[in-house]
């Protein structure tokens, strides 16, 4: 039974927020970047150059490759802005005079092991630091939007807090792999909607075309961020308030000038995008890089039905939440716009195989998926499909007990009290707090269902740890009387030591990792052709 807070006890004694939060928002801020740096330099920056060579030497490598003027060698997710940054900070380095192994004739033969060591640790470690700027910079950014959501500023930094210790951020934080650039950009885009929908001002279509344009360029360097965004529309439609009724403006005749602007726009981005579109949708092209249509043996099927579902749910959220027509119009106009204009980001290095996966993430999916998936997936079994979904679903939540299947990821144990906290935040009348948790939580477990079969790696907690996350900080806000419970302090802060335990496990083990890089030479032949590895047995003349 729990005990009613009392909210007339001294702050300073029995306020959990006050107590875990006593740095303020600037210094907490401070500490949390300062924690993130002591754990990369621990367990990140320092260790073996080839600990972490799958991605670490596949993504490196199409960057050297690129500086020397060939094209972008790995396409297998893309990672397409991954390397595209690598390759920009390398050239700054270089420029800089910082680094030498920026380009592929920078790079010293194999046969001189010593010189290719330095120069390859030079290398990766350059890599490594972009990774802690790239994952620092998500955590202040979530920590914005955040402030902008939620009412507390205390919840939003413990938000913050279990953002920047969460599993997905331990990976990422050291190591060039593409997720982080693909989860983020979604998660801020709900984000942002979350905060627009709440609140009706005159620039609302515009956040809805940041929005838009934050889904393509995460789905630009990973298609799996296309589960993200399927999931979204249908997330964002309890978020909405009082305040989120169309202001004055979009309710007068006026109004219809604006969205006349927004839909020529629209037309124009995609005039623009519509090349590679159709690239992205050529039968030949598909046929020559393997992929299966997913549907009805035509590609873009789904896709239509995505495109319906963002519309047919835009709709209903203006039907919930009191949005007038022509604002409902103009942020559809925007939407395509925002998403058309950050697909010609794919030009900046133009590769076909990146517009054919952007444009069919799927059948890329499907590619590198187990046969199980593969063969229900072309059949169109249903029966099959169910099965495997069903099996998914069993395997998530046997990682959500953490007891039958043991995770690094901290987060498992947020959604233990998560549970309960929308039980108990329904029952007083929070219940649009409640359904909003549950929204989230059933997402991240959708998700996480159909990740199940790439193995859930620890990688792929950044794609829905956030989720999790905000799901928490939602109840949290809505129920921030229970800080003053005498159980609240110990909660919390056993929440957070576990989350710091366990969050780590994984950087810590393969910096004490004692294998060799020997497991490289099964595949180096195919992603690094024009980059031996002094202890790889040179390839048959």
């Amino acid at each position: 039974m729990i005990d009613p807070p009392n909210p007339k006890a001294s702050p300073s004694r029995s306020d959990a927020f006050d107590r875990l939060t006593f740095l303020g928002w600037s210094w907490g801020l401070v500490a949390i970047v300062v924690g993130l740096a002591a754990s990369f330099l621990l367990f990140g920056y320092f260790v073996v150059y080839y600990r972490n060579a799958d991605m670490d030497f596949m993504v490196i490598y199409s960057a050297l490759a690129m500086n020397a003027g060939k094209p972008q060698h790995f396409l297998d997710h893309t990672a397409y802005l991954t390397i595209l940054s690598v390759k920009s900070w390398f050239e700054l380095l270089h420029g800089l005079g910082l680094l030498d192994a920026w380009s592929l004739p920078a790079m010293p033969p194999a046969s001189d092991a010593a010189a290719f060591e330095a120069a390859m640790t030079h290398a990766v470690r350059a890599g490594r630091v972009l990774a802690f700027l790239i994952a620092v910079g998500s955590v202040l950014i979530f920590a914005a939007l955040s402030r902008l959501i939620l009412r507390d500023w205390r919840v939003a930094l413990l938000a913050t807090l279990a953002f920047a210790l969460s599993g997905g951020i331990a990976v990422h934080s050291r190591i060039l792999r593409s997720e982080l650039i693909a989860a983020c950009p979604v998660i801020f885009a709900l984000m942002i909607l979350v905060a627009i929908g709440r609140r009706a001002f005159l620039a609302r279509p515009l956040g809805m075309a940041a929005a838009a344009a934050l889904c393509v360029i995460g789905l630009e360097n990973k298609v799996q961020a296309i589960l993200m965004i399927g999931a979204l529309p249908i997330l964002i439609l309890p978020f909405g308030g009082k305040e989120s009724p169309s202001a004055a403006f979009w309710r007068g005749h006026t109004s219809w000038v604006a969205v006349l602007i927004a839909a020529l726009a629209a037309v124009g981005a995609g005039w623009a995008a519509w090349p590679l579109i159709a690239t992205g949708l050529d039968r030949s092209l598909l046929d020559a890089a393997q992929f299966h249509p997913l549907l009805l043996n035509r590609f873009g099927v789904y896709q239509i039905a995505l495109l319906a579902l963002i519309v047919v749910c835009m709709i209903a959220y203006a039907a919930i939440w009191r949005v007038s027509v022509a604002e409902t119009l103009a942020s559809i106009f925007a939407v395509a716009a925002g998403a058309a204009i950050a697909l010609l980001a794919l030009k900046v290095a133009y590769n076909t195989a990146n517009v054919i996966a952007v444009v069919n993430p799927v059948e890329k999916m499907l590619i590198f998926a187990d046969a199980g998936t593969s063969e229900a997936a072309k059949g169109s079994n249903l029966a099959a499909i169910f099965l495997l979904l069903l099996d998914g679903l069993g395997s998530v939540l046997a990682r959500y007990t953490f007891v039958l299947h043991s995770s690094p990821r901290p987060t498992v144990f947020l959604i233990w009290l998560i549970i309960p906290g929308i039980v108990y935040a329904w029952r007083r009348g929070e219940r649009q707090a409640a359904l909003q948790a549950l929204m989230l939580l059933l997402g991240a477990v959708g998700i996480d269902v159909l990740n199940v079969r790439r193995g859930l790696k620890a990688e792929y907690f950044i794609f829905t740890d956030p989720l999790v996350i905000l799901a928490g900080a939602i109840l949290l806000d809505s129920i921030g009387d229970l800080r003053f419970h005498k159980r609240a302090f110990p909660i919390l802060a056993i929440l957070l030591g576990v989350h710091i335990a366990v969050g780590q496990a994984e950087p810590i083990k393969y910096a004490f990792k004692r294998t060799g890089p020997q497991s490289t030479c099964g595949w180096n032949r195919y992603y690094m052709p024009l980059l031996p590895l002094p202890w790889c047995p040179a390839p048959p003349s």
